[in-house]
């Protein structure tokens, strides 16, 4: 027997403390009786500090906190934090619905701070399947000691989120030009250096909200800085995030139910053209930005500024001396190559799930799509291989299958909630039956008979989950 076999085992632990996971960790300290405990190799909850823009509000409304579209009684939503800091009634006064991101990333720290659950500086350094107990036994090691330890748990969760992602010309040219190409997920750690080493030109690939955000706030260096900008996109255009109300409906669990029953080609169709949902600009972000421009002509005296849509870029080679960075560009309309010459180039081209190193000893355990996916069920459930009876579950990695509200925090506590629910095999939490005005669809897989009511699951029990056909079931 091992030293892990005498130690109780988790009902459920998660790998990762995101917003997601946080959201879990909220909820499940309300469950009497669970066994629960989250890991997080960092020595404390820090969400995108390379973005953390004084000016920056959230994209989704304060509701989208961490438990309160699910139970806005919790002691950890988003009101009670203010109560706690005594900001209730100047918030109220305020009527903000979109809140200052740095006050929800606070927020998140604050409740992670408290959560008895929440291990920090605690990294996860393998997963395996003792078949023998049926359990997942995951190798941790502590950041601060370096001493390593085993635990068990019925039920895990990967919350492990995503990473920055530099298409190859740019990853090549980060390699060989240092400071003088990075990701902007960085850039407020990188931007005094940038400035520090006088740079004439500086150019921002990439056009979601992230890219437009450093591109205003370059744009309002300029003055002091003194340097020219540019700022393409492979995208028609600089777009805005569709913020229509019934389009937003494509971010409910109704779609998102929808979403998972399709063929997974109907779903790779459906991402690739539904990008406006998760990727574009917000319209304040795109209106400040214009007034910045239209302050620019109006002085007149500052160097230039260059805006390139429908522009991708097909190389980058740094300089030999490395005081530039030589782009090859294409327009995607006439086709003509361009090469443009900048000092510094600032990619904001996003981020891409990661499988995590945990995973290696279990792989062959776990399926996969054709990509390399996950194959993850309705409930959020990954399919593994038919002995393995404990429960995998993923958060933000089911873009693929579940559809734009995936990454949205919207969802979080909806998903968590799920999640606790199969966990525990008893409807801890009520799960919310009208989502949405439209009706996507039939519910289940296509060609099953039964319909449900506009925007709800099939009908049931007004608090049963969606069924999960696996055994019941962000970043």
């Amino acid at each position: 027997m091992s030293a892990a076999d005498d130690r109780p085992v988790l009902d459920l632990a998660a790998v990762g403390i995101g917003p997601f996971n946080l959201s879990l960790s909220a909820l499940a300290d309300e469950v009497d009786g669970l066994s629960y405990a989250a890991f997080d190799r960092r020595p404390a909850y820090d969400w995108h500090p390379g973005l953390m823009f004084d000016w920056a509000s959230l994209q989704v409304g304060f509701l989208a906190d961490l438990v309160s579209l699910i139970r806005p009684t919790s002691r950890w939503s988003f009101l009670n934090y203010l109560v706690e800091h005594d900001r209730m009634y100047p918030f109220y006064i305020a009527e903000r619905f979109h809140i200052p991101r740095r006050e929800y990333a606070d927020y998140c720290a604050w409740a992670a701070a408290r959560l008895p659950a929440c291990r920090f500086s605690t990294s996860v350094d393998a997963v395996r399947w003792d078949g023998g107990r049926d359990v997942w036994e995951l190798e941790l090691r502590e950041a601060d000691t370096g001493r390593t330890r085993t635990a068990a748990a019925r039920n895990l969760v990967l919350g492990v989120g995503t990473e920055p992602a530099l298409p190859p010309p740019l990853a090549s040219a980060a390699e060989a030009a240092g400071d003088r190409v990075f990701h902007s997920g960085a850039y407020l750690h990188r931007i005094d250096a940038l400035t520090a080493a006088g740079v004439e030109d500086v150019t921002v690939v990439g056009s979601g909200q992230s890219g437009a955000e450093v591109f205003l706030d370059l744009l309002r260096r300029q003055r002091a800085a003194g340097w020219s900008l540019t700022w393409l996109t492979r995208s028609w255009g600089f777009a805005p995030l569709d913020y229509s109300k019934l389009v937003l409906e494509y971010t409910t669990p109704a779609y998102m139910r929808y979403f998972n029953a399709l063929d997974p080609a109907a779903r790779d169709r459906l991402i690739a053209s539904q990008w406006q949902l998760y990727k574009g600009i917000d319209s304040e972000t795109i209106d400040l930005i214009h007034a910045e421009l239209y302050d620019h002509m109006l002085d007149g005296d500052r160097p230039p500024v260059t805006l390139l849509p429908a522009t991708s870029v097909l190389g980058a080679e740094p300089a030999a001396d490395g005081s530039a960075i030589r782009l090859t560009t294409a327009h995607a309309d006439t086709g003509r190559e361009t090469e443009v010459t900048t000092g510094a180039v600032i990619a904001a081209t996003g981020y891409a799930g990661r499988r995590p190193d945990c995973l290696a000893p279990v792989e062959k355990l776990i399926a996969w799509d054709g990509l390399g996916r996950y194959d993850i069920t309705e409930g959020h459930r990954v399919r593994t291989v038919p002995e393995v009876t404990a429960g995998l579950y993923v958060q933000n990695a089911e873009l693929h299958t579940h559809g734009a509200a995936a990454p949205d925090l919207g969802i979080g506590a909806y998903r968590g909630a799920l999640i606790l629910n199969a966990v525990t095999g008893r409807d801890v939490f009520r799960i919310p039956r009208r989502t949405a005005f439209q009706t996507f669809g039939r519910p289940g897989r296509p060609g099953q008979p039964g319909r449900s009511a506009p925007g709800g699951p099939p009908p049931g029990p007004a608090s049963a989950p969606p069924e999960d056909p696996a055994a019941q079931s962000l970043g």
